[in-house]
């Protein structure tokens, strides 16, 4: 445990603004046993403890507990009402659940936390954080809860012999003013961080480095690796890309990183977005999920081999078919909201056509790496979707391929986007519905009641929308129709 790390950043992590001032962060960083918390606890380097899980939005949702309590309590498990698994963007209590109702109560359910995720948190004042697994009162694993979803499918991995290394690439879009500015502007004229497309430039990222360092530097902090960052295509837009992990890991480092970019942007007097399709005119917010698979035996990959057509194995071609078969229904996991799809746009490197290529970014699936490092990109997966939930039903899919072996079409070469025999993704939320509704292979892989609980959700999402009268309708028809 190193009482030092936060302070060899600048004297405030959040220079040269205002808001820093009179704020200390904690003198304790990176991940921590449960002895280096208590000890940490009883120094006071430590006073706060957030026990957190994730909601079906892909939100942190939990509660801050004292140290002390934390403690004495045994670092145990914390009741929490079960309708944070049923409830929509607005915290709507949305009825017609089978988990959680007013017919039943809205009773507890229990967040158990996972001892091995606790982290102190740099940016934020004497505060540690721990993620929870999520348990009914008496014990009984809730399937439908995004990080269980996650674990079996990894479970279904091991029993045969497999476990998933993976990354995701996630995007956003910066601002200079504040999340309450944006909304008293009705998100209307919005400050980017930038004026002109600044793919790659490094006198825009200068400009914003402040914010950006501030993130690379304290997410390492938080033991939470990041490989590196750069501006992507519009104004305003960021990537900085996380180290691969295993695929827990990942999700568990990724839900603490876009909460983490929110909580440093608020603190700076800025605002990030990470919605997938900000406007028409600018380039979607994506988050591309890297996966490969290795053999738990001998850690050799499982997706490489030399002997094969670009390099690439029985298991991966499986794998890989059961992808990109099953992407229909797997889509509202990767696209969970309305906005979702206005991203898949022809010519906007979204993609839109559900083939494979080695190093070809028009299609949905693009194989990369050599040896070892082989893997396959998934770039259908937006910044808006919950990570365990994209992760869940991508491995669920590619299982899919491995038990009926499945073989992919031959490799698409050339521009995707003009490849109209090729299947498209989904248009709309209605039609990945429509295609998670009757996938056999989805349910078998998820589960009936995981799949019909988030059916709900997603039919509920859309009549949210279709009932609503937008700026769009009112310009265009007030006066004219």
């Amino acid at each position: 445990m190193n009482y030092d790390l936060a302070s060899r950043l600048d004297p405030s992590p959040f220079p040269d603004h205002p808001r820093s001032e009179g704020h200390s962060h904690s003198p304790v960083a990176g991940r921590l046993t449960l002895k280096q918390l208590g000890q940490a606890i009883s120094e006071g380097a430590i006073d706060t403890v957030i026990v957190a899980m994730t909601d079906m939005q892909g939100r942190l949702i939990g509660k801050r507990l004292t140290g002390r309590f934390f403690m004495e309590t045994g670092a145990g498990r914390q009741l929490f009402c079960d309708y944070f698994l049923a409830t929509d963007m607005e915290m709507t209590l949305v009825p017609g659940y089978d988990s959680a109702s007013w017919q039943k109560g809205y009773g507890d359910f229990a967040l158990v936390p996972d001892l091995a995720t606790t982290r102190a948190i740099p940016w934020l004042e004497k505060t540690a954080i721990v993620l929870a697994d999520v348990t009914s009162r008496d014990g009984v694993t809730l399937h439908h809860s995004p990080r269980q979803m996650l674990r079996r499918q990894l479970q279904r991995l091991a029993d045969i012999g497999l476990a998933a290394d993976m990354a995701a690439e996630l995007e956003f879009y910066l601002f200079n003013q504040t999340f309450d500015e944006a909304r008293a502007g009705k998100y209307q004229d919005l400050k980017f961080s930038s004026w002109y497309p600044e793919d790659g430039h490094i006198f825009q990222t200068s400009k914003d480095e402040p914010y950006i360092r501030a993130i690379r530097t304290l997410m390492e902090q938080a033991d939470i690796p990041v490989e590196g960052s750069k501006a992507e295509c519009s104004p305003g837009q960021q990537e900085i890309n996380l180290q691969y992990a295993g695929a827990l890991e990942t999700c568990d480092r990724l839900v603490l990183y876009k909460n983490g970019c929110k909580e440093i942007a608020h603190r700076m007097g800025k605002a990030v977005s990470f919605m997938p399709k900000l406007d028409e005119k600018l380039s979607g917010s994506s988050c591309h999920v890297h996966i490969s698979l290795c053999d738990i035996a001998s850690g050799a990959s499982a997706f490489h081999d030399p002997s094969a057509a670009n390099g690439m194995s029985a298991t991966f071609r499986h794998f890989l078919a059961g992808a990109i078969a099953h992407a229909p229904a797997a889509t509202f996991f990767y696209a969970p909201n309305i906005n979702s799809y206005k991203r898949f746009t022809e010519g906007t490197f979204a993609p839109t056509r559900l083939a494979w290529s080695v190093d070809n970014r028009t299609t949905a699936f693009r194989v990369l790496g050599h040896g070892a490092s082989l893997r396959f990109e998934c770039r259908v997966p937006g910044a808006d979707a919950n990570p365990y939930l994209a992760f869940a039903a991508l491995i669920a899919s590619g299982l899919a391929g491995i038990e009926n072996r499945l073989e992919p079409d031959v490799e698409h070469v050339g521009d995707a986007y003009g490849a109209t025999a090729v299947p498209r993704v989904p248009r709309t939320m209605a039609d990945a519905l429509r295609h998670l509704e009757t996938s056999q292979a989805m349910r078998a892989g998820l589960g009936d009641g995981v799949v019909d609980h988030y059916l709900h959700s997603g039919r509920w999402e859309l009549g949210a929308f279709e009932t609503t009268v937008t700026d769009w309708e009112r310009i265009r028809l007030f006066e004219r129709c």
